[in-house]
């Protein structure tokens, strides 16, 4: 008897030991999926919120918000944006703009 009860406890630890990669095998964060995901590259040297250079105060924060890459100076800066970003991406627009003419 208490060879069967080890050896059903040991088959079923063997078995939950392969379950996480059962469980996340279709994760969407997986190489497949995420290189579907496009994400367009900041294309400014500066912050868009405070309009310091990026890497001048330091290691640069980056966030993405709607595909879109934004660099900050800052972790600040990404506060700010947060509390209204359709502002800030306008200012993005307006700034590419500018940038190609």
């Amino acid at each position: 008897m208490k060879k069967t009860f080890l050896t059903i406890t040991i088959a079923a630890l063997a078995f939950l030991a392969g379950a996480p990669t059962l469980l996340y095998a279709g994760a969407t964060n997986s190489p497949s999926n995420s290189a579907k995901t496009t994400v367009k590259p900041y294309p400014l040297k500066y912050c868009l919120v405070s309009g310091e250079k990026i890497g001048e105060m330091g290691e640069p924060v980056a966030i993405t918000y709607k595909g879109q890459e934004i660099k900050f100076c800052c972790k600040d800066c990404v506060k700010d944006f947060k509390k209204n970003p359709d502002k800030f991406l306008k200012k993005l627009a307006v700034e590419i703009k500018k940038a190609k003419k």
